[in-house]
């Protein structure tokens, strides 16, 4: 079994058999284990339009790295149990936890038993470039990742204000959020192989 942490209700992790899925109903920081985890915990209030926003509207909901936890919890449980951790590339939330940051292409190993890369969802179909760092925990070695960075049709977020020629079609935030379906067996693959690691208190 496979727990997927942080996940859009009735997403693309729902409805697999060895997948047990924690959308926000469930409240993934709460998960205590026993099976290895892909977590995606919340990343707007950990990307770098988040201390504009704080500084335009205020309010403690807007401040920048104030997830109510997620983040953390989801990174205790990846250390605990094993799997891997999605987030935009540039997290701030890399930097707050002492990640280390990917560097080049492929895996960088940390530790006997941590990784982080870089990839690019555009790899597996996305229309945006969708750039992601992933940590990895497990006794494994990590599989390998499609680590080609073809450039996506289309953006997320706000228009380039450098000029329209900079400017690609905005994606809705839907489609802009959600995990392409390769992407996720990808994630599903490295969790599975991290299982082996020994799980301790």
């Amino acid at each position: 079994m496979i727990a997927a942490l942080f996940v859009q209700t009735n997403g693309c992790y729902f409805g697999i058999d060895h997948v047990d899925p924690w959308d926000e109903a469930r409240d993934a920081r709460s998960y205590n284990g026993p099976w290895p985890i892909i977590a995606h915990p919340p990343c707007q209030l950990w990307g770098a339009m988040a201390a504009v926003n704080f500084a335009r509207w205020g309010g403690e909901h807007n401040r920048p790295g104030n997830d109510g936890g997620c983040f953390a919890s989801a990174l205790k449980a990846l250390r605990k149990y094993g799997g891997v951790l999605e987030h935009p590339a540039k997290s701030r939330a890399w930097k707050a936890y002492g990640l280390q940051k990917p560097k080049g292409i492929g895996w960088a190993r940390v530790s006997d038993r941590e990784w982080v890369c870089e990839v690019w969802q555009s790899a597996y179909g996305h229309r945006a470039n969708k750039a992601t760092w992933l940590c990895y925990v497990g006794q494994n070695e990590p599989t390998a990742l499609l680590w080609d960075r073809p450039r996506g049709s289309h953006q997320v977020g706000f228009h380039d204000q450098r000029g329209p020629a900079r400017n690609k079609p905005t994606l809705n935030k839907a489609e802009a959020n959600a995990t392409p379906l390769n992407f996720r067996n990808a994630l599903l693959e490295l969790a599975c192989t991290s299982q082996a690691i020994p799980v301790s208190a």
